[in-house]
């Protein structure tokens, strides 16, 4: 369950902020079933619409202040909300608010649970077919009300596609989770958004692995203090030259704290993924 205590089902309206012109939004723990029961429920017109969530990274907050397609993605997106320390610290330092980071598969757990108090359904897309079929296991013993409506693997055939659009579809899920092997990541939600069918889709990387309990997700202690980036850096040696954007980062809240004039506080202080 949430750590910031008990969540409430009222809908409450989410603030959005900007980052470096990056949105972002700050959405307590308590207002959390709230606001996704708020997503999911039809809009002025009577119809209920896709809706897009993103758990960004500082990494995912520099990709989109591009002028590219995943910019344009996050921009529509229904909630964004940051999972690194940096992106919290970042925003504390321009704007003087701090949104609730989350840790994503904590997050993840905790949007399970809202769905499966209101019976709800999920279908899940990625992984390979064994890690799949264990993740699916684990979730529907976890979540026993939870509906899963559908599950495909990920890397599958271009011609497959069209086809998995279509089951999505009918299967109408309350969520679109999708994992690791999806041709473009997060990038096929924003390509297929016309084609899928109006529930929630979210995109992180290695969920079904961590649901399958073939990978760890970082510790507690770790996650809060903004260290979780240096496990995924001993796993993937490479990510260590994004200490170089790091900086860049840096640099950049200087110079929008400067000509911004915004009020003067502390700047985060640990580099994440």
């Amino acid at each position: 369950m949430d750590s910031n205590g008990p969540q409430s089902d009222i809908p409450q309206p989410v603030e959005r902020i900007s980052v470096l012109k990056v949105p972002l939004d700050i959405v307590p723990g308590e207002t959390l079933a709230g606001t996704i029961y708020d997503l999911l429920a039809p809009g002025n017109d009577g119809t209920v619409k896709g809706k897009n969530i993103i758990l960004l990274s500082l990494w995912d907050l520099l990709r989109a202040r591009r002028a590219n397609e995943y910019r344009d993605f996050v921009q529509k997106a229904a909630l964004v909300l940051p999972i690194s320390k940096s992106v919290t610290g970042g925003a504390r330092f321009l704007t003087g608010k701090t949104p609730v980071r989350y840790m994503p598969f904590d997050f993840i757990i905790n949007l399970l649970t809202i769905l499966e108090n209101r019976e709800l359904s999920v279908y899940l897309l990625g992984a390979k077919p064994r890690i799949l079929k264990i993740a699916e296991k684990n979730i529907r013993q976890t979540f026993p009300k939870l509906r899963i409506v559908g599950r495909f693997i990920g890397n599958f055939k271009r011609q497959d596609e069209s086809t998995i659009l279509e089951a999505i579809r009918k299967a109408a899920p309350s969520l679109l989770l999708i994992g690791k092997g999806v041709h473009g990541e997060e990038r096929w939600i924003a390509r297929n958004t016309g084609h899928l069918n109006a529930g929630l889709r979210l995109w992180c990387s290695d969920i079904f692995d961590v649901f399958a309990e073939r990978k760890k997700r970082p510790s507690r202690a770790s996650f809060d203090r903004g260290l979780e980036w240096f496990g995924y850096c001993l796993q993937h040696p490479l990510h260590f030259f994004r200490l170089f954007p790091y900086f860049r980062y840096t640099i950049l809240l200087l110079v929008y704290r400067i000509f911004k004039k915004d009020r003067p506080l502390s700047l985060p202080s640990s580099p994440p993924l």
